[in-house]
């Protein structure tokens, strides 16, 4: 029932509690920008940061930063998701790629995004241990599927009618395991599902 957000220019990372009305505000460590948010099956909040190459994990009582800096240089962070696994799967805006950290264990290991350094991916989403996300750079925008088993790639253009830009700017798991994401151009909501091939027989 708590909220948590972020004020990017500030600088700053809130939680407030509807409840009370209480607001506590925390300041990051450095100037980074932080960005989307999301809660791991701990109660733990994940920040990414859209102004420097880091991840923040949040303390969710007292509100303790932790920074976890991230390998290439020049990443942003716009959006990161959280796989059942535990693994925190973020996009690499800046560098055009995405990533995966693991918090057990600290590895981060990150992987070229299909349409390369100026792809500028955007909303991310992990559904059924495949990592969904978008490249805003691409016009029209192109829809990503990533496994990470294989280690493999597919994308796709977005429909966006006669508008030429089509950006997500979210994306979310629908509770029937298909995808909805959201296009802001356009203004829709968009319901992605995979068909499944037959086995050969």
């Amino acid at each position: 029932g708590i909220m948590w957000f972020t004020a990017q220019h500030a600088n700053v990372i809130g939680r407030l509690d509807p409840k009370t009305g209480d607001i506590k505000l925390v300041s990051t460590l450095t100037r980074v920008q932080p960005y989307g948010v999301k809660i791991d099956a701990e109660g733990t909040p994940w920040v990414s940061c859209n102004g420097a190459a880091c991840l923040i994990k949040v303390d969710p009582v007292d509100m303790k930063l932790t920074e976890i800096r991230l390998p290439v240089a020049g990443t942003t962070v716009r959006r990161l998701d959280i796989a059942e696994d535990g693994m925190i799967w973020y996009v690499n805006s800046g560098q055009g790629k995405i990533g995966r950290y693991n918090p057990k264990t600290g590895e981060i290991k990150e992987w070229d995004s299909p349409s390369g350094q100026r792809s500028h991916p955007y909303a991310i989403a992990v559904v059924n241990g495949i990592v969904w996300y978008n490249e805003s750079g691409m016009r029209p925008d192109a829809l990503v599927r990533f496994d990470p088993q294989t280690e493999t790639f597919q994308s796709w253009a977005i429909p966006s009618g006669n508008v030429y830009s089509g950006i997500l700017r979210h994306m979310r798991a629908a509770r029937d395991g298909s995808l909805l994401i959201h296009q802001s151009a356009t203004n829709r909501i968009i319901r992605v599902t995979e068909k499944r091939r037959a086995a050969a027989r």
